[in-house]
């Protein structure tokens, strides 16, 4: 398949006053053309800076993309202008935030925040965009939508308003849909729904996926690709299968070790031990090595980097290293 994403090296920085946090530090991934991406880890590591830098999203001074390049389709995303940008940006590019509730604005209907991509980017005039505004709120499982067409953010459910941001993220048919948790706070039937409804909308525009979560349920059932972070750096990556039934870092097998397995009964969930570094007190070692079962004297003082560890499969660990391995 066909590349239609390649970030290489991506560095993006938050800075207040004299601290500097490294929230995406030396990131490199690709998507191909109608590929589903993964992107995993806990809260704090760098996943949803990684989907704000390629939209544009992330302001100065607070907040600065200090190194790497973003190519989509040939062209560097750090490279365009604003206006540039806002072209590429809800039409080629869109992305379903995390907080559906924080996302849409409270003071407008929900079919004027449909029709404003329409308009901008398909040139449709407003009673066409309004149209097809209805048309698309009822794609993605809405009835009424006339009526839901005129109602406010306040009066639909979660689940709803989820299907809203879903319904103006796809309706210019983007060839690269960035989802940021898209199934947090909704319940286990919604939650299927909502990926029932990607997958299909994937399927039938070849459309690529870029999917946030730390669920690895989610990524279980969506994943072809999988990108695993921690502490703003790639620990692991590989294809689904591989990366479920042989994981090779250690933080991504106590990811799998924390997930309940239906009819196996345990008095007590495993969980990892130990908290996610301070962004703020990162050393030259591995980030990982004050909760790891197997940290070697090594992993404390320098820090490894993502090698092919098996076909399809990377990892960024000292375990794997053939000097040690051999040693």
């Amino acid at each position: 398949m066909k590349d239609l994403m390649k970030i290489d090296h991506l560095s993006t920085y938050f800075v207040n006053g004299t601290d500097q946090v490294k929230a995406v530090d030396d990131v490199s991934l690709r998507v191909r053309e109608g590929e589903t991406v993964c992107i995993v880890g806990e809260s704090g590591c760098g996943k949803s800076v990684t989907a704000m830098s390629i939209m544009g999203l992330v302001e100065e001074p607070g907040g600065k993309i200090v190194n790497g390049e973003i190519h989509f389709e040939g062209r560097d995303l750090l490279q365009l202008s604003k206006n540039e940008l806002r072209t590429l940006r809800g039409n080629e590019i869109s992305m379903i935030f995390q907080e559906p509730m924080s996302s849409l604005n409270p003071v407008l209907k929900i079919g004027q925040q449909i029709m404003e991509p329409l308009i901008v980017h398909q040139k449709l005039s407003k009673k066409d965009a309004r149209n097809r505004a209805i048309e698309l709120i009822e794609q993605v499982g809405i009835s009424r939508a006339a009526q839901i067409a005129d109602s406010y953010p306040h009066e639909l459910s979660g689940g709803m308003l989820q299907r809203i941001m879903i319904a103006i993220a796809i309706s210019s048919s983007p060839k690269l849909l960035i989802a940021d948790e898209p199934t947090t706070a909704l319940d286990v039937t919604i939650q299927a729904q909502i990926l029932d409804m990607l997958r299909k909308f994937k399927e039938q525009s070849n459309m690529s996926i870029m999917l946030i979560t730390h669920d690895l349920g989610v990524v279980a059932e969506m994943a072809d690709y999988v990108i695993v972070m921690y502490a703003g750096k790639i620990v692991e990556e590989g294809e689904v299968v591989k990366l479920f039934q042989n994981p090779k870092h250690p933080y991504t097998q106590g990811l799998l070790k924390s997930k309940p397995v239906i009819n196996q009964r345990q008095d007590e969930l495993y969980s990892i031990p130990g908290q996610v570094p301070n962004p703020l007190e990162l050393t030259e070692s591995c980030y990982f090595h004050d909760r790891c079962e197997h940290c070697m004297d090594i992993c404390r003082t320098k820090r490894p980097e993502l090698k092919e560890v098996a076909e399809q499969q990377k990892t960024a660990c000292w375990l794997y290293e053939e000097a040690l391995v051999n040693a």
